[in-house]
């Protein structure tokens, strides 16, 4: 009873400054997210999944201030990448900086705009797929975003979008607390790709639906941003119909806080899911990566693939599971999280999960956590390689795999260089 009361005094003294919108099929959704935020209140560190994640600094209700980064002469990730660019400064569209939200195959319209309407397609989805993402895991933040959240995109594409859409959140004001919600519909046979980066604000709520229809192809990579004090709580949902493939891949480097939790549902057969992260962290960073993905057609595979490098004291956290449900048979799922630990002050916090009700699968997961090979780091030296060049080739090899699941090779050279850069700036 005392827990159940804190949760319920976290959560009000959190939304006491924030006003519920109202009106149209949005202000329902919104009503609905808030009756099941009321019933769950906000976590604490005693809940099974944020044992190891402090989620205070996400409960109090100002945002803490995060400094602004100065990436100095470097570019934008994405930057040489032909792209519709969709601005987002402290969790506000910027229509300056923005192109045309116009793509062929592709509909596009804000949030904001879309509640005035009395009957829109994304009502099948705002807040639908987070609901269905709140079981069995409760995952409160995801409700608040649903609830609250005022800006992001609506997308729906019937063809093969021409351009990448391209998300990108600017943080200005070191004490902004922002709040995005998108849903993407892709549908039978149509195909998209989403970029997104940036740090977004001091703290930072997202939400991304993600609707797959039949054959419906989704590419989604994001860089996280810089700016080392930040803090940031996303969630992708996402559904697949029969044949769809959904290919996830996240890059984060720097933050005070990050927590990423993914759930996704293969519901039609010979579907295909692909979650992947790479993550790099000095000092006071904690980086906590949550996925859940279900199986419930037959002949689907799922990957999770999660590498963390890790420094100076940083905290990795991985939190896997593959649901196997009966009647899922063929099912083909693979789990791998694995951290590079390079001193003895960091670690890493893995909590692999499988639960199969079907009795013809292929499932497995690993996870393993250690330092650099001395063996190969004295190979690499013994041929002349200095020896801080040689650690940084070990840790890039070290992370390839999560960034092979990148299908497009000049996104994942550029991943590649900014990892570079990032290890030559820090010491190792």
């Amino acid at each position: 009873m005392a827990l159940a009361q804190a949760k319920a005094d976290a959560l009000a003294a959190r939304i006491a400054g924030l006003s519920l919108p109202q009106g149209g099929w949005l202000g329902a959704a919104r009503a609905d997210a808030l009756a099941r935020l009321s019933t769950m209140g906000l976590p604490g560190k005693r809940d099974e999944y944020w044992r190891y994640t402090d989620p205070s600094s996400l409960n109090q209700p100002e945002a803490p201030h995060a400094a602004l980064f100065d990436a100095g002469d470097e570019a934008p990730i994405f930057d040489a990448i032909a792209r519709l660019k969709i601005v987002f400064t402290d969790g506000v569209f910027d229509a300056g900086a923005s192109d045309p939200l116009t793509l062929a195959g592709v509909e596009i319209i804000r949030l904001a705009d879309a509640g005035a309407t009395d009957i829109h397609w994304a009502r099948e989805i705002y807040g639908v797929l987070e609901a269905r993402g709140q079981t069995p895991v409760q995952r409160p933040f995801a409700a608040l975003n649903t609830a609250f959240a005022t800006d992001g995109v609506l997308v729906r594409v019937t063809g093969r979008a021409a351009l990448p859409i391209s998300l990108i959140y600017n943080h200005a004001s070191e004490s902004s607390d922002a709040m995005l919600h998108h849903c993407i519909k892709v549908e039978a046979g149509a195909e998209l790709t989403v970029l997104e980066n940036g740090p977004g604000a001091a703290r930072l709520t997202k939400v991304l639906e993600v609707d797959l229809a039949e054959g419906a192809t989704f590419h989604h990579i994001r860089a996280q941003g810089r700016d080392h004090q930040r803090r940031a709580c996303t969630h992708v949902f996402a559904r697949l119909a029969r044949n769809a493939l959904f290919k996830s891949f996240t890059l984060t480097a720097n933050g005070r806080l990050t927590r990423n939790d993914a759930v996704i549902e293969l519901l039609g057969d010979d579907a295909a899911a692909h979650v992947a992260g790479a993550a790099v962290g000095d000092g006071d960073f904690h980086h906590d990566d949550t996925v859940f993905i279900t199986h419930a057609g037959q002949r689907c595979e799922s990957r999770q693939v999660f590498k963390k490098v890790l420094m100076n004291g940083a905290v990795g956290v991985f939190q896997g599971k593959i649901l196997v449900k009966q009647g899922a048979q063929k099912t083909d799922g693979y789990q791998i999280s694995q951290s590079l630990l390079l001193d003895g002050d960091s670690q890493f916090l893995a909590k692999p999960e499988l639960e199969i009700y079907a009795d013809d699968v292929k499932c497995s997961h690993g996870s393993t956590s250690g330092a650099i090979d001395d063996v190969a780091l004295f190979y690499l030296q013994s041929r002349g390689v200095p020896k801080r060049a040689a650690q940084s080739l070990l840790v890039l090899a070290f992370l390839a795999e999560a960034i092979a699941e990148v299908a497009d090779e000049a996104i994942a050279e550029d991943i590649r260089s900014r990892l570079e850069g990032w290890l030559a700036r820090h010491e190792h």
